[in-house]
């Protein structure tokens, strides 16, 4: 049976490969052949055939996956010379965003020093005025009172004279030529002295209507300069206030309920600013010193937001080159409540903000994890860490090397897991460090 089927095989071969002899020869002149039947001869091509065709197929297999691999590791370079650059670019506009408030805030303590001088000089100016119109009315009244005195001496003057040319009957009054001719000199120099003193009273007048048209004019000059640096502040405070009212809206933190509770928490450190007042009778304060009182709500606002942002999480919980790895969102069916960060084993991890350490040690799928409490209902997760180098109840503060990056718990990589948690719940952290790129 298996004879047969072996005879149609060569049979069937027979018309494309005929049956070849192959003769071997020894040393001793002795001949023999081996005869090769179509079916092997075919079975022989066959199997030639196949080994080189998945030798060609496999080689092109590997030199397919060395090309792919190249370019992989090619754009995996370019990706982390991008994210570098990215990170340097940014840091750069943080730190420029940085001298920048700085600088603005130097210039708003400047010029509230100018604005408090020049409400110095706009009060003594005032008080100088006031005095003059006082000078003046005393002035007035004494004229008043002399051209009176001159009136009546002169009338005296006239009634003696009318005595002397027999005007007036004066048998009765005994009255002697001698004593007529005192009562005329005594006149005479009270009317010269009252006419000398009217005249000095006169140019005293003129000089104090001169000073205080100086000094209303100096007045309007320095109410002017003011109007212009009060403006001037209210449109850097605008622009310096809204960035940060959006920074912390962007960051699902109402900056109502921020401030109330950074007054609240308030221990004295650059806190909230006295407002000005200048009046000591009672009395409703002026257009400017209302304004310099909006203008120092406004820097205190502005300050209670600096002190936020201080105490919220706005930092990078990284320093190094890094990349991401796995945002905030659904992932395998699983909702990933983080952001992930990868770069090298080791790589030195930073708290974000200030805080009190709750969580320091081993935690189920987080492997080696911290977990730190902020204000405002704030609290941080640092998952997958090689080593820690905080406590639980230790107080840190914003940039302090909290621990290491490793690949601990369940893990398929060096890696940071990020997370922010907002009155318990899980949110974006990309929304913090957007919101704070936005402004620093």
């Amino acid at each position: 049976m298996q004879t047969r089927l072996n005879d149609r095989i060569h049979n069937f071969f027979e018309r494309w490969f005929p049956e070849q002899r192959l003769f071997l020869r020894s040393d001793n002149d002795n001949t023999r052949f081996i005869r090769l039947r179509p079916g092997t001869i075919a079975l022989a091509l066959f199997g030639s055939t196949a080994t080189i065709a998945w030798a060609i197929i496999a080689s092109s297999i590997l030199l397919m996956d060395m090309i792919g691999a190249g370019n992989v590791r090619e754009q995996a370079g370019r990706d982390r010379a991008l994210y570098e650059e990215r990170l340097n670019s940014l840091s750069q506009s943080r730190e420029s965003a940085e001298a920048e408030a700085l600088t603005a805030h130097q210039r708003f303590n400047a010029a509230l020093t100018q604005v408090s001088a020049m409400q110095s000089k706009l009060l003594e100016s005032e008080a100088r005025l006031r005095e003059l119109e006082t000078g003046i009315g005393v002035v007035q009244t004494t004229l008043r009172r002399t051209i009176h005195e001159r009136d009546t001496a002169m009338a005296a003057k006239e009634q003696v004279t009318a005595q002397l040319e027999g005007r007036a009957v004066e048998d009765d009054d005994g009255a002697s030529v001698a004593e007529v001719d005192a009562t005329l000199a005594f006149l005479n120099e009270a009317l010269e002295r009252t006419a000398v003193e009217r005249d000095d009273l006169a140019k005293e007048a003129e000089l104090a209507l001169e000073e205080a048209e100086a000094a209303t004019f100096e007045r309007d000059l320095i109410l002017d300069r003011n109007d212009k640096i009060f403006t001037q502040l209210e449109e850097a405070l605008t622009v310096s206030v809204e960035p940060l009212e959006k920074m912390f809206t962007k960051a699902g933190l109402p900056p109502e309920k921020l401030l109330n509770a950074v007054k609240k928490g308030y221990s004295g450190q650059g806190g909230p600013l006295t407002p000005i007042s200048f009046s000591t009778k009672g009395s409703a304060p002026s257009a400017d010193e209302s304004r310099a009182n909006l203008l120092l709500e406004g820097l205190d606002r502005m300050n209670l937001y600096r002190i936020a942002a201080e105490r919220a999480p706005f930092g990078m919980p990284l320093k190094d080159s890094f990349r991401f790895t796995s945002p905030f969102g659904p992932r395998w069916g699983r909702m990933h409540n983080g952001t992930d960060f990868a770069a090298g084993n080791g790589t030195p991890i930073y708290a974000t903000a200030d805080g009190v350490v709750t969580t320091s040690g081993w935690h189920s799928g987080f492997g080696q994890m911290i977990k730190i409490r902020h204000d405002f209902g704030v609290e941080t997760w640092y998952g997958h860490m090689s080593r820690l180098r905080v406590k639980e109840g230790q107080r840190v503060s914003k940039g302090q090397r909290i621990g290491d990056m490793g690949s601990t718990g369940r893990s398929t990589g060096t890696h940071l897991h990020y997370e922010v948690h907002v009155n318990g719940k899980p949110v974006n952290p990309m929304n913090f460090i957007k919101a704070a790129k936005d402004v620093f």
